[in-house]
């Protein structure tokens, strides 16, 4: 069975993870992958659900294992996806949705450069996506203005994508997400079906 991976990008606070719960709700056969990172969990996320919260030794065994799909360090803390349900749900024919950044999404298309299809999600402008940042009230000033740095960045990695959408608001980012994963699974299937 053929299955997509799909790789949903952006700058920090441009609303991925928000749009990855909204996405298992409206797509519930998409197979939606939990990082693990070791950076420290703010108030409102629940480990396991947000992020697998891992200390760094943990994040480092299993990186010597080989136990992460793909895997970077960004703003000073490790980022991966753990192997196992991936390749697993892959295999089964599942569609799966990773949400992961930029320097993860090459190694993706490296390792998958006939199946994965990469999304960059967008904010409106850099004011807007400051403005974000610091509403959400986890970063100082400093972590602020790296974030930020980091955004200017990641952003000429947008041609490296498939598609792009600009977050302007969570309920039309999330459908515009959506419709690009249903037509891409559409026709995926659609192509296997023709070549039968």
């Amino acid at each position: 069975m053929q299955s997509s991976l799909f790789v949903l990008s952006g700058p920090s606070g441009v609303g991925k993870t928000t749009i990855r719960q909204e996405l298992a709700k409206m797509i519930p056969e998409l197979f939606v992958s939990v990082s693990a990172t070791t950076r420290q969990k703010r108030p409102d996320e629940v480990n396991g659900r947000d992020y697998l919260f891992l200390g760094k030794e943990k994040f480092d065994a299993m990186l010597s294992e080989n136990g992460f799909f793909e895997w970077a360090n960004v703003h000073g803390n490790c980022y991966g996806t753990p192997t196992k349900p991936i390749e697993e749900k892959l295999a089964n024919g599942k569609d799966v949705l990773l949400v992961i950044d930029v320097q993860g999404a090459c190694q993706v298309r490296e390792r998958m450069p006939l199946s994965s299809i990469l999304i960059f999600l967008l904010p409106p402008s850099l004011d807007e996506l400051k403005s974000r940042l610091s509403g959400r009230k986890s970063d100082d000033d400093e972590q602020v203005k790296i974030r930020l740095e980091n955004a200017k960045s990641e952003l000429k990695s947008l041609l490296n994508y498939d598609y792009s959408v600009v977050n302007h608001t969570i309920a039309q980012a999330t459908h515009d997400v959506a419709s690009i994963i249903k037509w891409c699974s559409y026709r995926r299937k659609y192509d296997r079906q023709g070549k039968n």
